[in-house]
């Protein structure tokens, strides 16, 4: 190769080089070589700063009194700072206690995990394929197969505001796979058993929800719907790019950081059970959970290695960038904080 060639070559490479480094996540590589804060306070500014609109942090560890962080907007446009005792919209979270519930459910023999979705809602029987064997189990687990209606290519185009319309989404798609064949995440799954539970209590699983979990457990700042708040205690949500506040948008559980703590241990050191319960529970569903939707992020998890429930809220969300990747990564930097405080 000619030295004017191999010249030629070199230039191509280092502009290539160049190039790739417009493709690199900046902001995330940001936020893990920035020097680790000796606080959790300053670890909640600091997202902030990194782009986060508000955020809600709490901490409960055994033999500790909770701790609560907040910064950043509560609502951006009245300018009225984060609170921690903020209700937030959960958005999946809401799926351990549908769960739980199914857990309930089955112990007293109300619901079996063997039966199928045509067995309780024969009516979908060939609007939804398998319908004969797809089993509770199954939905409940995310191995049914049936798609997720948030899949749907319309869905954002036109967002369902009723389970309605979210199921017929969901009935003009493929089945994903075969019934107990996979894995696949699906929302269309915990809508169908929300239906169930619904049709055989004959009132509403929010109702039981309140009744068996939320009342037991003293969770007085969680709710099903907007309707039974007062909106202003509701943390605004944000999606990057747009003013709009979602707060208002759509539908699901809303809760304190708190009370959704507070679930989590009950949920994690049984006492939310009954007796045989949790074998139940433990054979079907997770003990941790994350929740997105538009304007609102959430972490909830358990670390057993140090007794402690540490729950993330923050508002602003941006599905086609990393704000997910960067809420992931100051939650790992919030347990660091936590784990170094332990060993101190």
């Amino acid at each position: 190769m000619t030295k004017k060639a191999k010249r030629i070559l070199r230039i191509i490479f280092i502009l290539l080089s160049i190039s790739s480094l417009s493709l690199v996540p900046w902001i995330l590589v940001k936020a893990w070589i920035l020097p680790l804060p000796d606080t959790l306070q300053e670890q909640v500014n600091e997202a902030i700063e990194l782009g986060f609109d508000g955020m809600i942090v709490y901490v409960d560890q055994a033999g500790k009194p909770p701790e609560f962080y907040a910064a950043g907007w509560h609502d951006r446009k009245n300018k009225i700072p984060a609170r921690p005792d903020a209700l937030f919209r959960i958005a999946s979270i809401s799926k351990l206690y549908v769960a739980v519930a199914i857990a309930k459910l089955v112990s007293d023999d109300h619901l079996s995990l063997d039966k199928t979705l045509a067995d309780y809602l024969p009516e979908l029987k060939g609007r939804i394929k398998h319908a004969e064997k797809i089993t509770l189990k199954l939905m409940v687990q995310h191995r049914s197969g049936i798609p997720n209606y948030i899949n749907h290519p319309t869905y954002w185009d036109n967002r369902p505001y009723s389970s309605e319309e979210a199921l017929a989404l969901a009935t003009e798609m493929p089945t994903s796979f075969e019934p107990g064949e996979d894995y696949e995440y699906s929302n269309t799954n915990y809508l169908l058993l929300a239906k169930i539970i619904d049709k055989v209590l004959g009132y509403s699983h929010h109702q039981y929800i309140k009744e068996k979990i939320l009342i037991p457990l003293g969770l007085k700042h969680t709710f099903s719907s907007l309707s039974e708040v007062n909106i202003d205690d509701v943390m605004s949500g944000y999606y990057v790019g747009l003013d709009t506040d979602f707060k208002t948008d759509g539908k699901g559980m809303l809760a304190t950081a708190e009370d959704v703590g507070i679930f989590l241990r009950a949920l994690n050191d049984g006492s939310v059970f009954d007796e045989g319960e949790q074998e139940i529970y433990s054979s079907i569903y997770v003990y941790e959970h994350t929740g997105l939707v538009v304007g609102y992020q959430s972490i909830a998890k358990y670390h057993k290695d140090i007794d402690a429930v540490v729950i993330q809220f923050n508002n602003t969300t941006n599905f086609d960038g990393y704000d997910w990747n960067l809420a992931e990564i100051i939650y790992s930097r919030i347990m660091k904080i936590v784990r170094n405080k332990e060993n101190s």
